[in-house]
């Protein structure tokens, strides 16, 4: 999820592989350009889904998509070419699906941005639990991402906060029955760089495969802030080449991390060699495509990218016109 940020985006400076461009705004189809190749992986039915996050089932393969608008969520099979309703929108207090994830526990978590978490069973769809903020105060529950201990790390992008939920946490919730308060576990507001207080901050997350620390990234400052587990302590990671500024969703993959970058018609994807044990970030790459259409989030699987083309800009809620149909998911190679 994102809004318009304060500060320019800078140049984009030359990098160790070759910059992509897409020719027309209308190239939702197969683009190429060296190593680099977008196409369709699936398409989403219904006009107005605006997709913002993706999940993949370890076990099946099955990709989860939730649209901005409503909150449903779809279902793609290996294989399949269009998505089918998984989740009905408006349910369980879900007006909108924010970021996904999918545990090994074959459990769905699904952010809502003003009302917190909702945990689905995915063989038999039941919730098994919701954490909702308790406060009516400005909040943007946002992107999420789990550890390998199952421990779910999620931000709260209006409060630069980052939110916690353990695995006894959620079993203490499923055998309430009911909400549970969602509470702020590790606070990054004195750390971000000075902002509007209507400006969203931390958004994306990832966890690094040891369980040791949780990479987030700052869309209005252009930082990638540390997060030691389990102490919280932070620290500014040091980039080298570039910024994240605008950043969204994220993906870590060994020492690889992709950023989606949405905003300004900046249709673009960066990518970064993580190093140091998370303290350090060099990118190696920066793709613009307009064939992205506002990518929002992303998966690696086997040496390919899986976007999500929200079309936020095209009617969507950060800008004006009309979406291309049917909405998509991209698969991009070489990147």
């Amino acid at each position: 999820m994102f809004r318009a940020v304060r500060r320019p985006l800078i140049a984009i400076a030359a990098l160790a592989a070759p910059l992509l461009l897409g020719s027309t705004a209308q190239a939702a189809e197969p683009s190429t350009h060296g190593r680099v190749h977008v196409s369709t992986t699936f398409t989403i039915p219904g006009d107005k889904v605006y997709p913002e996050g993706i999940a993949r089932d370890p076990y099946t393969g099955d990709f989860y998509v939730g649209s901005y608008e409503g909150g449903t969520i779809y279902r793609a099979r290996p294989g399949q070419r269009v998505a089918q309703e998984f989740l009905p929108p408006f349910i369980d207090g879900r007006t909108q699906a924010l970021g996904l994830e999918v545990d090994r526990s074959r459990r769905l978590w699904v952010t809502d941005r003003l009302t917190g978490i909702a945990v689905y069973d995915i063989p038999s769809r039941r919730l098994l639990a919701r954490f909702t903020i308790p406060d009516q105060a400005p909040r943007l529950v946002n992107d999420l991402a789990i550890t390998p201990d199952g421990t779910a790390y999620i931000t709260g992008s209006r409060r630069s906060v980052i939110y916690r939920i353990t695995p006894e946490d959620l079993k203490r919730a499923h055998k309430q029955g009911g909400d549970v308060p969602l509470l702020p576990t590790y606070d990054l507001s004195k750390i971000v760089e000075p902002h509007d207080p209507s400006t969203i901050t931390l958004n994306g997350i990832v966890a690094a495969p040891s369980g040791r620390y949780l990479l987030t990234v700052d869309m209005t400052g252009g930082d990638l802030y540390r997060v030691a587990l389990p102490s919280g302590k932070v620290d500014k990671v040091d980039l080298h080449g570039g910024n994240v500024l605008t950043g969204d969703g994220m993906e870590l993959h060994n020492n690889t991390l992709w950023v989606v970058h949405p905003i300004t018609d900046a249709y673009a994807i960066s990518r970064w060699h993580i190093g140091s044990n998370g303290h350090s970030a060099r990118m190696t790459r920066r793709v613009i495509d307009l064939a992205f259409q506002t990518p929002t989030n992303l998966l690696y699987r086997h040496g390919k990218l899986y976007v999500v083309r929200s079309q936020f800009d095209k009617g969507g809620p950060t800008g004006p016109g009309t979406p291309q149909l049917p909405f998509s998911i991209a698969t991009v190679r070489g990147l």
